[in-house]
């Protein structure tokens, strides 16, 4: 039987199977079949048909956050023909309205915690109580709509070097083509209960949606303040499979309730987004003995993932590896990847980079191509066309021990905070555009847990701290705001005339 060509399709072909026999979504009090989240989102995507003037629109924002409007709202999304974008009601408002802007988004589709936001478009604004009148309509017509693998499934908006976040559309092939890798992968099932950790905004989110429905398990919505104790959450919502990123195994590592043996209900644990620790590793295996335990690595630009290492089931045959974080394994099959060395040459470490129907087509802004590509034959590439054969860089520095991946770090200044990708220079760039700043700086520096923290200092006269943070916070998002903020005379230099950011690192710790 052919796989189905879009990621509608995917949640279609399992409802058709299960209907009302297995629950498809929990968040909270409430739950939906299969059969009643196909029902709501088909009623949600003629609400939004109707709202665009009656004309189905091609890309619409979802501006909501772990509700039954933000997981059946996307399935809306996709049934009306148009691609997801979404928009975290967390995040300040200009961002917000910068992105729909960006996206050419129609309509924005809005929970409760969104519907008082202003992103420019119109709003159709779907709290409880809309939920509840939706249900009581009478059912739509609602037409089919001629989506096909080379639409856009959903853009996620990541952080730019430049300035400005980076538009990355992933088309329905390129989803599809990666639930034909995982879908299959971690025995799911009517009655598997699997976590939905991520915010819509971060691409592991995707993951859970359709990993989940593709099989027919239950996804279950923890609430933001569950997330902060997982072995607590895992045990009350009976969760068989875990995804997040590893830095929430220390928030239950300092809580204390990571004990031998205490989240008997997990069959699979999964990490990605961040190095996972070996030592971290161990810890959450004893507490999961039933578990098994697997990284995901990959870029938003190459769909969730492109590599997957699995943890032996005899943790002393565990790897050892030299910066003590686990190996990010081999590509998955359909995806060809390429190690280059600082002259561009093929080596067993350097840059790696990858091809394959797991890479998106391009950035939404064509201008933030220039300098990720390589050309199918692993050379710069020019002016041409992108083709399937051209390779991404992935800007990771990796190398190949014992058959495994290792991830060494980056070769630029992007760095992971708490899973979240944020270019140093997309901080700075908006430090710069305050009055008084010369030149500003970010750097990631450990916090006293050990995770990455960011640390900004600027070159300025006339400013206050309290009013850069201000500044901040009305453009960036909460994870992308440095902890601190150190006002100089000026930024240290080294000898070729450039900042010095090892001598900042240092002045920056003596003065904590």
């Amino acid at each position: 039987m052919s796989q189905p060509q879009t990621a509608y399709a995917w949640f279609a072909r399992t409802t058709e199977a299960c209907g009302d026999d297995a629950v498809a979504l929990e968040v909270g009090e409430d739950r939906l079949t299969y059969a009643g989240l196909r029902d709501l989102a088909e009623r949600l995507a003629a609400r939004l048909v109707a709202a665009a003037g009656g004309i189905p629109p091609r890309r619409v924002g979802l501006l909501a956050s772990r509700s039954v409007t933000a997981y059946a709202g996307y399935l809306a999304v996709l049934r009306a023909g148009a691609a997801v974008v979404p928009l975290n009601p967390e995040h300040p408002s200009a961002r917000t309205a910068d992105i729909v802007k960006a996206a050419e988004v129609e309509v924005v589709l809005a929970d409760a915690s969104g519907a008082d936001t202003d992103p420019g478009v119109p709003v159709l604004s779907v709290g409880p109580e809309e939920l509840t009148q939706l249900a009581e309509d009478a059912a739509p017509e609602l037409p089919s709509v001629p989506t096909g693998p080379d639409d856009i499934a959903y853009i996620v908006f990541t952080s730019g070097s430049t300035g400005a976040p980076k538009g990355v559309p992933v088309l329905h092939r390129n989803l599809c083509a990666y639930l034909d890798q995982v879908a299959a992968r971690y025995d799911i099932a009517p009655g598997s209960r699997l976590s939905q950790s991520f915010e819509l905004t971060f691409d592991g989110s995707v993951h859970d949606l359709f990993v989940a429905w593709a099989g027919g398990g239950t996804l279950v919505v923890p609430q933001r303040s569950q997330l902060l104790s997982p072995v607590k959450t895992i045990n009350n919502l009976r969760l068989t499979h875990w995804f997040s990123v590893p830095s929430l195994i220390s928030f239950a590592s300092r809580l204390g309730t990571l004990k031998p043996g205490s989240m008997p209900t997990l069959r699979w644990s999964i990490f990605g987004g961040e190095p996972l620790t070996l030592d971290a590793a161990r810890e959450w295996r004893a507490a999961a003995p039933g578990s098994r335990l697997e990284v995901l690595y990959g870029p938003t630009e190459l769909t969730i993932s492109c590599t997957a290492y699995r943890f032996p089931d005899d943790p002393a045959e565990w790897p050892r590896t030299p910066n003590g974080t686990a190996p990010i394994g081999t590509g998955h099959p359909v995806c060809d990847l390429l190690l280059l060395d600082e002259d561009g040459r093929p080596a067993d470490s350097g840059e790696l980079c990858v091809r394959g129907p797991l890479r998106f087509p391009g950035y939404l802004d064509p201008a933030n191509n220039a300098g990720r590509f390589l050309a199918p034959e692993g050379r710069p590439g020019g002016d041409e066309p992108l083709t399937d054969r051209h390779w991404y860089r992935t800007g990771d520095r990796v190398a190949m021990r014992d058959g495994h991946l290792i991830h060494l770090g980056r070769t630029d200044h992007q760095v992971k905070i708490r899973g979240h990708r944020v270019e140093l220079g997309e901080v700075e760039a908006t430090l710069r555009q305050q009055p008084g700043v010369r030149d500003a700086i970010v750097l990631a520096v450990p916090a006293p847990d050990g995770e990455p923290e960011l640390h900004a200092a600027v070159g300025a006269t006339g400013c206050t701290s309290d009013g850069l943070y201000a500044a901040l916070g009305d453009r960036l998002p909460p994870y992308m705001l440095p902890r601190r903020i150190a006002i100089l005379d000026h930024l240290p230099l080294n000898t070729n005339g450039k900042i010095d950011r090892r001598a900042l690192l240092e002045e920056l710790g003596r003065s904590r």
